[in-house]
């Protein structure tokens, strides 16, 4: 038994078998790289906002792109359900009109039970939200919200260009379209240390959020992170303490939450550092043998991380 609410046993608890995600690129742009909120982007974002690349880089079609991904995951997980995931950038950035064909067009695929959508908090109201809601009589619907840390500071040094309050206005007006809400958050930031980085677990607990994505601050190579680490004026964690620091995260957090990740997936050859980022067997090796060594398990602290709410 897991210490902790995985995603693919939460996926058969609905569906009785293997559910993947296949990860779609929608061609849409961020706020934050078009010059609305800013033209930089976020200091650890690359060109392919963090995503597949699939239709900027290779001109790859939604349909072409879950043709590919369903015959990959039907080979290598014998999956036969899906769920359509608009990664790339910021998946709620354009009109209605825009956004009902892009989902309409990817749930039309046979055997596709589920639209998750990443997003940003800040690109959020109430005629996107009617739509996506509109899905759940048929599908699993998510939305990912991108938060990475509740420090106001940091998301500034980081150059999101939101608060910590948009986020929480969103997760609560999501929350009452009855949509499953993840969130997002990054280990490691720049000026971080490990109180504030379980200061943030505190806040995702006192929150209606229904979902975990925990990423490990990793450095690509051509981003303003990169230039940082170059300078020496940013160091990454090291692999142990990163592991110990996800249990840590993982003890405040709901016991019901959805831990849909907990660790993240860098392209090799885009990757400066650390190296041992790209050893996920032994990331999750070392996260599951720090909850067993500790004897503890998600949630165990959650009364002390809602007290006071």
């Amino acid at each position: 038994m897991k210490r902790y609410r995985d995603f693919n046993s939460y996926l058969r608890e609905i569906f009785g078998e293997r559910v993947q995600k296949l990860t779609l690129d929608a061609g849409l742009e961020c706020p934050n790289r078009d010059g609305t909120v800013s033209n930089a982007g976020c200091i650890f974002c690359d060109s392919r906002g963090s995503g597949t690349g699939a239709l900027i880089n290779d001109g790859l079609s939604i349909d072409e792109q879950i043709v590919r991904a369903q015959s990959y995951m039907q080979k290598r997980y014998k999956a036969k359900k899906y769920i359509a995931y608009f990664q790339s950038f910021t998946n709620t950035y354009a009109p209605v009109p825009k956004l009902k064909a892009l989902y309409d067009q990817a749930l039309a695929f046979k055997n596709m039970v589920g639209l998750s959508i990443a997003t940003r908090p800040d690109c959020i109201d109430e005629d996107i939200l009617k739509l996506v809601s509109s899905y759940k009589k048929n599908h699993l619907v998510w939305i990912e919200y991108g938060l990475q840390s509740a420090h106001d500071m940091t998301l500034k040094r980081i150059n999101r260009g939101h608060d910590a309050a948009c986020f929480e206005q969103s997760v609560r007006m999501t929350d009452e379209y009855g949509i499953n809400i993840c969130a997002h958050i990054i280990l490691g930031l720049p000026g971080e240390d490990r109180e504030m980085m379980l200061q943030t677990a505190r806040f995702l607990s006192n929150l209606p959020v229904h979902g975990i994505k925990i990423h490990l601050l990793y450095v690509v190579k051509g981003t303003p992170l990169s230039a940082l680490y170059e300078k020496g004026e940013f160091s990454c964690l090291e692999q142990k303490e990163y592991a110990a620091l996800v249990v840590d995260f993982l003890e405040l957090l709901p016991p019901d939450m959805v831990v849909q990740r907990l660790t993240g997936d860098p392209v090799k050859s885009e990757l400066k550092a650390p190296s041992w980022a790209l050893e996920k067997s032994e990331n999750l090796r070392l996260i599951n043998e720090s909850l067993e060594r500790r004897d503890t398990w998600q949630g165990r602290l959650y009364r002390n991380a809602t007290a006071g709410k």
